[in-house]
């Protein structure tokens, strides 16, 4: 039995959108995950860092649990599939769950707004009407959980040195040249530090914790985005990478709904993909499932 975590997930949520505005303030960027996997494939530096700090939260994570994370309960052929599905769709509709639901809502994006109905109905549905092996929801845990403690200091003190860095850029920026000059080391570390803090606060679960997550992450995203995201100028360098509208067309609502398909299929998403592959090492259990599901998504994402 699973059971729904709402503290956990409620402050998870809060934790959540921290790194994502860390990383905005910062480097310009969307915390997109698969976008952040899709790029990685195609060999760029920075989202590689992002995709590794993921992976060592999760590394983390199973150093102090001391396992690796719930094995997939389905078959490998599903496992494959729900990945496939995962890579495609993200890849067709430009965004996921952190790059549509919590950026993309934060910003009053339609385009995300539609994303977000489509994919969550599209998982809602198939994990209804598909045979699923996801564990049933036991009684309600309003515990922070045995490692909640550590777990939660160690975000503080991730949060507190991004949070240290953006001030002392901000006070170093005197002016506008030096608010575009690049500061690739300084970029690389952000993105490595935004997706441990990030993988720290994150759940893997498709189950009613979710509410919870976003209750939690929603409305801290859009109070940061809406009235602390500042000049719109990265701190440190490059370009400002936020989007401004686009379009809704048959290609975004498909890839939405396709995701949202392999999101229902096992229950799981990018962001937790890469944190349980970082469990799975130090955990010593389940990194063949999950290898077998990132593989999926890579590959999707190619054929898209």
């Amino acid at each position: 039995m699973s059971s729904p975590t709402p503290i956990q997930s409620f402050i998870g949520g809060i934790g959540l959108s921290l790194p994502v505005h860390a990383l905005l303030l910062l480097n310009g960027d969307v915390f997109g995950i698969s976008g952040f996997v899709h790029r990685t494939v195609l060999g760029r530096k920075e989202p590689a860092f992002a995709v590794l700090g993921l992976i060592l939260g999760g590394a983390y994570i199973g150093l102090i649990e001391g396992h690796g994370p719930s094995p997939f309960q389905h078959s490998f052929g599903r496992v494959a599939l729900s990945g496939l599905l995962v890579g495609l769709g993200s890849k067709l509709s430009n965004g996921c769950t952190s790059g549509h639901m919590i950026c993309g809502l934060s910003r009053f994006s339609l385009r995300s707004l539609v994303a977000t109905l489509t994919f969550f109905a599209t998982g809602v549905i198939t994990s209804q009407l598909l045979p699923s092996e996801l564990p049933s929801a036991d009684i309600m845990d309003w515990s922070l959980g045995p490692n909640g403690r550590v777990l939660l200091a160690t975000q503080v003190v991730v949060s507190a040195l991004l949070g240290s860095l953006v001030t002392t850029s901000r006070l170093s920026a005197n002016d506008a040249s030096a608010l575009q000059k690049p500061h690739p080391i300084s970029r690389l570390l952000v993105y490595l530090a935004t997706g441990f803090e990030f993988a720290l606060a994150l759940r893997s679960s498709f189950d009613p914790s979710l509410a919870f997550l976003a209750a939690g992450a929603l409305p801290t995203s859009i109070i940061l985005y809406q009235f602390f995201r500042g000049s719109e100028r990265p701190l440190l360098g490059g370009r400002w990478s936020i989007p401004k509208g686009g379009l809704i067309d048959m290609k975004l609502i498909w890839g939405a709904a396709v995701f949202g398909a392999g999101w229902g299929l096992a229950g799981i998403c990018p962001g937790p993909g890469l944190v349980n592959l970082g469990r799975a090492i130090t955990g010593g259990s389940g990194v063949l499932s999950v290898a077998i599901w990132l593989s999926g998504v890579i590959i999707g994402g190619l054929f898209a």
